[in-house]
Order: C-alpha cells, then structure tokens, then sequence
C-alpha cells in the first residue's frame, strides 16, 4: 500500500522524513515481519525486532523513540482502531462473502472444513490478521459476532436457519448421536442431539455453495460440555458415572438447554444452577438455585440427589478449585 494512502486511511501522522513509499504486507507480529512490510505496533516493546527483521514502516500510538530515520514512523490516536481500518479497506478491496452466525455453529464449522475456499474466523479477530490479509476475490468468510466486531465487514448476511431437517438421527443419548446425512451413516458421534440444528445449517450452507467438508469424530466445543463424576467430585470416563454436570458458559444458550433436557430426559432429576442475579429469568421452572460463588455451586451439588446439574456461566475449569477438593482419576490401561 502506498505510504500516503495508508496515513490518510488509519487518519494518522508522520512523525518523520522516510525514504520508502510503499508496504508490502501488514503484521502485528513482529516475528513475522519481512523486508518491507509495515508493523502496527499493538506490542510496543517489539518495535525493535520488527526493525530488526525489516520493517518499512512502524504505525504506533505510544511515545516512541524514532531509531532509524530511513523507515517511516506513523503516529495514529488508537492503534486497534487502525488496524480495524486497514482490515476493512483491504477486505473491502477483495468483495468476499461475508456471513455471520452463533458461535456453536462456527465452531462446528471449524471441525469439518476441507475448503480452501472458505475462511472461518473461530478465534479473536487478532489471531486471524495474516489470514484475513490473504483471502482471495470473491472468497467465503464466516464469523461470530461475540468473536469479531461485526464493522470489520461492509456487507455481512446472516446464515440461514435450517426449515426442513436432513439429518435422520438413528439413535441417541444425551451427549451421544449415530446419524444418517447424505446417504452416509456416522455410529456414535460424540456430539449431543442438541447440537444438530447447528451442524445441519452448515452442511447446507457448505453443500449449497459447494464447499468441501468431511464429518468426522467430533471434539467439544465447551458448549453443553458434559464431565461426569462421582460423588467426590472425582471425574470419570465418559458414560462411568451416573451424575453427570453439564457447563454452559453462554448465558443466552441456558434456556435452550432446559428445554432440551426437560424433553429428552424428563425421566431424571435435573438441577439447575443459575446465577444468583438471574434466577428471576426461570420462574417457571423447577430445580433452579441460585449461586453467588463457587462454594455455593459446590454446595448445593453435595446437598441434592440429581442425575444431570446444568451449571450456567461456568466452566468445567471450576472443578479445578479447591472447594471441590478433586482429585482427577485417570483412565486406566487395563
């Protein structure tokens, strides 16, 4: 990009007299800095390895020391804002197919895809800078707008929802789902019916534009993420307990859930733990208590007969503190 263009797009200053003109490509990492390329400084202390590795240029918000006057030096207010700018421009340039959905489905996206021709932005927008500066004319992008500021794309359509069913569940657990898709059988994929809305979206949308994908075995997304234990708080196996606890870190997807279990297993006895400043959202429901920390969590789960617990706002991380005392078992060989 020409040196001028640039200072006028991200609405920035040069700070010196630089003999270049021109950049070749932009980077926030400076180890992946080349001959010629321009740093936005969002580490200010890797300035100097970017200089050392051939930086062009240093696009900066912080007081700096100018080191080598042959480079150009461009001060802006806010360098994300920058960043955000010069990613529009050049995406704009490219005229990709932008979609958004929730981010199950980009997740699920994200397992499946063999296509080059699609870019599936899964992660927080700076971890896909170099790969969003490498999409092609016309090239498909899907992202989530709790992972992307949505003002990166000018035109960005929602994914269609799913009308009519294609996916012939062939028998199914709560966590568990052997299918028919596509003429082809897949036994015992460890990802819960509940799920399937998500994934049959996209295998539409991917067979609608001819994008390749290949289902396979599936891995958690830490959605609905099921780890059963014992009594103790002891994890085991899949499927070796019969308590299992179900963490939802999404608060929006908790509704769902409850009526996903209330259906599919009104045969147990299911608890409900929500937040102590939401729980006026399930008043129609049973089993809801309400927790302000992790001992309460704790608590309740050692005082209640349950099969399921849906914890919500939470992580099977919290397993790891020490109010549940655990000690995880590991598998054995035998």
């Amino acid at each position: 990009m020409n040196l001028a263009n640039l200072i006028a797009l991200v609405e920035g200053k040069l700070s010196n007299s630089p003999s270049i003109t021109a950049f070749e490509e932009v980077h926030i990492e400076a180890s992946k800095i080349r001959r010629g390329d321009l740093f936005v400084a969002l580490k200010h202390e890797d300035i100097e390895e970017a200089i050392l590795n051939g930086a062009y240029g240093i696009l900066f918000d912080k007081p700096t020391q100018i080191t080598d006057q042959e480079i150009a030096w461009i001060k802006v207010s806010c360098v994300d804002n920058a960043l955000l700018r010069l990613l529009r421009f050049h995406i704009l340039e490219k005229s990709p197919q932008v979609y958004f959905c929730d981010e199950i489905s980009i997740k699920l996206a994200s397992q499946i895809i063999t296509s080059r021709d699609i870019l599936i932005l899964s992660k927080p927008l700076k971890e896909h800078i170099h790969e969003l500066y490498q999409i092609q004319e016309k090239q498909f992008i899907i992202f989530s707008k709790q992972n992307i500021d949505e003002q990166l794309f000018v035109d960005a359509k929602p994914l269609n929802k799913v009308v009519d069913s294609t996916i012939n569940i062939i028998e199914q657990t709560l966590f568990e789902t052997s299918f028919i898709y596509d003429d082809t059988y897949y036994e015992r994929q460890l990802l819960s019916p509940f799920f399937l809305p998500y994934l049959e979206s996209i295998l539409q949308f991917f067979k609608h534009h001819s994008i390749g994908y290949q289902l396979r075995n599936f891995s958690p997304i830490n959605h609905f993420q099921a780890v059963f234990t014992n009594i103790h708080f002891q994890v085991k196996d899949f499927g070796k307990s019969d308590n299992v606890l179900i963490f939802e870190s999404d608060f929006e997807l908790v509704k769902e859930q409850i009526n996903f279990l209330k259906k599919q297993a009104n045969w147990a006895k299911i608890l409900y733990l929500i937040p102590a400043s939401k729980t006026d959202q399930f008043q129609d429901n049973e089993n809801i208590f309400g927790y302000k920390s992790t001992w309460d969590i704790m608590h309740t789960l050692k005082t209640q007969n349950y099969h399921f617990a849906l914890i919500a706002e939470q992580s099977a991380d919290i397993l790891n503190d020490s109010v549940f005392d655990i000690k995880t078992e590991q598998p054995s060989l035998f």
